[in-house]
């Protein structure tokens, strides 16, 4: 049944982001795909549509079959590469995820099963950068096997065109086992006569090295793949058996006693291709079944179209895509950081329903996407993208970010009533701490992402925040990945603090990340005219502050009788996730005034925050300083410089996020400080680069620092913000003045209503701090008790 139909990337698709921005300059050639592919970032370079499910990339090693060379499947660093796969996730930490199902284009016999080949010593092969060519929706490489391969995508398939040498075979493995995490079931039928061959593998197992609770199949993917040349030979392999003529293949990984995928397990197929030496593949990917598939790649890649003409679609797609922000001035490095941020922003989370609008659910059962709702979508990196990334893909995409928040609604409806943390395809992981679907949700909502069941998702996530579950009681998976949404719920409730006995991972941590769940969804409630529920949700929020400790001038931990626990170190992550004691200090994002006072006042405050940012010698510590100073590259200091504005210290703001954009982000593989974590650290990029940052769970309001380009507009339903500056460059950090459409702005922070039509910000900026700019008490942002 065809639900709705939209034009999207010259393709009439179903199930799809609508996507409507002028597209005439081409910003894709902006963008470099290598930034982040070091084991700082892991994000992977390969082809890959705005949001898109198919994502062609390859899969690099260092000699160990049974481990990811990186979460995203590529590492710049490593020279090898084994397996050319569809699926990818970009920025992830733990091990990485999906890399499904390999294509390797090989010049040999199989003369021994790939399954036994645990070092990739013999049908990986070595390339270098030099032989490669990396653009949005392409990428091409030359191996030292002779091969060159290029490959592109839709939102669903993908195409591959593989150019074999003079000399060898030419053939093709299909490892169809080998998902980066390992596999539970495996198997492939060959059509020779149809130059076809499909089937399917079944995974799961996100940071299953961690705990045993996710070393399970929660999806499996299917695809078919078509070639345009006649199969002179097959041969499959299961284990360490090879079958000479075979058209079947069955067998999985399985998992060692430590989660990861077995040696000299697996299955597969290699198929030879004679004398032809250019071989193209169209391959289609479905999470529901292989009918899908086929129909997914009959709609997108048909056998009328080129590898080229997928190309230019898949272009055409991010210009249109990332023409919502348009920026001018800016040197070539500021512009391409820019850009390739933005991109990475919007790959997640990702289209997940197919082109017939059926998806497979949190139940295991396949659903059918219904209106209002265009798409579903998967991958929802919740302990991260709540800050900041969902916030921008509301600003620029507000039905896709409505589609994105049913999505999430839909998957809890078929998990129980459970928001998971951390969703990978149609599976929960629990992974992180907090209730990031909570403030997701709420944050989406307030910029705009209203085409959802808004009603049923609010009262759903006030169900979950009111009502321990059995699974909130259980420790099943902590600390790393709790089964409950809010473990310990019961215990934030009765004590107004989490016990360090509580069910969760860090009680400090868990404290703080329930503290601004409950304010989102006091907001929520606010914008619902639930005036009951907001009041006390937002009493509840203020339960951080019950983990201060005067002695010590920290948040810390405390005994189910009250006792804070001894023997606090603020360098130490005790009670902390991904963070000390120091890191976690600031971590209060809707109520600073509070946080402030607490600490002893603005001056006392003040003190610790540039102690948190410099060192005794007055250097910058950004990152990789020690536990006392900030971590700028990782989600539980990324708000903290803000903070100054505050304090009447706007122009302190100011200078960290200038120097943050300009000393941890470059336009090299290097060039993401740390994990890209599905967008969010990208999105923070984006953010700050524009002068902007959504600072509060739930809410709208902007706070101020000061662009990085001369003019930026961006595109909106609403209106275009438009923000324009008097000076660039780097030396011209500070803001001189400000006016919010023509009207003089002396307040570091935008209200709510600013968004509602056209914005226009016009600042004037120096090199040196104007000190007298949004100080006074009523210019200074708002905090929430």
């Amino acid at each position: 049944m065809r639900c709705s139909t939209i034009l999207f990337a010259s393709i009439a698709v179903l199930c799809v982001p609508q996507l409507h921005a002028n597209a005439g300059t081409d910003l894709a050639a902006e963008v470099n795909p290598l930034i982040g592919t070091t084991n700082l970032g892991n994000t992977f370079p390969g082809a890959v549509m705005p949001f898109g499910m198919f994502s062609f990339s390859p899969e690099t090693s260092k000699g160990e079959k049974n481990k990811a060379a990186a979460p995203g499947g590529y590492l710049y660093e490593a020279r090898k590469i084994r397996g050319f796969s569809l699926t990818h996730l970009s920025g992830t930490g733990c091990r990485g995820a999906s890399g499904d199902i390999p294509f390797m284009p090989i010049t040999t016999e199989l003369s021994t099963s790939p399954s036994l080949d645990s070092k990739d010593e013999h049908y990986a092969s070595r390339y270098s950068h030099l032989n490669e060519t990396v653009q949005p929706g392409y990428y091409k490489v030359r191996m030292e096997n002779g091969v060159q391969t290029e490959l592109s995508a839709s939102l669903r398939a993908g195409i591959a065109r593989f150019v074999y040498p003079a000399e060898g075979k030419a053939a093709i493995l299909i490892r169809n086992s080998d998902s980066q995490l390992g596999s539970f079931a495996a198997n492939l039928k060959i059509d020779a006569e149809n130059n076809t061959v499909s089937g399917s593998v079944s995974s799961g197992n996100f940071c299953g090295y961690l705990h045993p609770v996710t070393r399970r199949p929660y999806y499996t993917i299917h695809f078919v793949a078509r070639f345009n040349q006649k199969f002179a030979a097959t041969a499959t392999w299961q284990n360490e058996k090879i079958i000479p003529n075979g058209v079947a293949a069955e067998g999985a990984t399985e998992l060692d006693d430590k989660g990861f995928p077995q040696l000299n397990k697996g299955s597969g197929a290699w198929i030879d291709f004679g004398k032809a030496r250019n071989v193209e593949a169209r391959i289609g990917i479905s999470y529901v079944n292989v009918a899908n598939a086929a129909e997914n790649l009959n709609a997108e890649i048909s056998a009328e179209k080129t590898l080229e003409t997928v190309v230019i679609d898949s272009r055409k797609a991010w210009n249109q895509q990332l023409a919502k922000i348009d920026v001018t001035g800016g040197d070539k490095d500021q512009r391409t950081i820019f850009y390739t941020a933005l991109y990475h922003s919007l790959l997640h989370p990702n289209l997940f329903s197919d082109i017939n609008c059926e998806y497979a659910g949190f139940d295991q059962k396949t659903h059918k996407v219904k209106a209002p709702q265009l798409a579903q979508y998967a991958n929802f990196s919740g302990w991260d993208i709540y800050r900041s990334q969902v916030q921008l893909i509301a600003l620029i995409e507000p039905k896709i970010a409505s589609d994105i928040a049913q999505s999430l609604l839909n998957q809890a409806q078929q998990n129980n009533g459970v928001w998971d943390r951390w969703t990978h395809n149609n599976g929960a992981t629990g992974v992180m701490n907090g209730d990031p679907a909570t403030a997701s949700v709420a944050s989406m909502y307030a910029f705009g992402a209203r085409d959802f069941d808004v009603a049923t998702a609010f009262t759903s996530l006030a169900k979950a925040a009111r009502t321990p579950t059995k699974l909130d009681l259980s420790k099943d998976g902590c600390p790393v990945m709790c089964v409950g949404q809010r473990p310990g719920l019961d215990q934030w409730i009765k004590y107004g603090y989490m016990p360090q006995s509580a069910p969760g991972w860090g009680m400090v941590s868990d404290a703080l990340e329930y503290a601004s769940a409950d304010f989102a969804l006091a907001s929520f409630a606010g914008k619902l005219g639930d005036q009951t529920a907001k009041k006390e949700f937002l009493a509840r929020a203020q339960n951080w502050k019950n983990h201060f400790n005067p002695a010590t001038g920290y948040l810390q931990e405390r005994k189910q009788d009250g006792q804070f626990v001894a023997a606090f170190d603020p360098a130490s992550d005790e009670g902390m996730v991904e963070g000390s004691g120091a890191q976690y200090l600031w971590m209060v994002p809707f109520n600073a005034d509070g946080l402030i006072k607490t600490l002893g006042g603005v001056e006392k405050s003040t003190q610790r925050l540039d102690k948190f940012f410099k060192n005794e010698q007055g250097a910058w510590t950004l990152t990789v300083s020690g536990p006392q100073h900030s971590e700028m590259d990782n989600e539980p200091s990324i708000g903290a410089a803000w903070l100054y504005s505050y304090a009447a210290q706007p122009w302190k703001t100011q200078e960290v996020v200038g120097e943050v954009l300009q000393q941890l982000w470059h336009n090299r593989p290097d060039g993401i400080p740390g994990n890209d974590d599905l967008g969010q650290m990208s999105a923070w990029y984006v953010w700050a680069a524009m002068g902007l940052y959504p600072q509060y769970p739930g809410r709208a309001e902007l706070l101020i620092a000061s662009p990085t380009f001369k003019k930026i507009v961006v595109q909106r339903k609403q209106g275009p913000l438009t923000i324009n500056t008097d000076q660039t460059g780097t030396q011209f950090k500070y803001v001189q003045s400000l006016t919010l459409n023509g009207k003089s702005l002396t307040k570091s922070w935008l209200d709510e209503t600013a968004l509602d039509g056209n914005l226009s910000l016009d600042f004037k900026l120096g090199k040196q701090a104007n000190k007298k700019w949004a100080i006074k008490p009523g210019e200074l942002p708002p905090s929430f008790e």
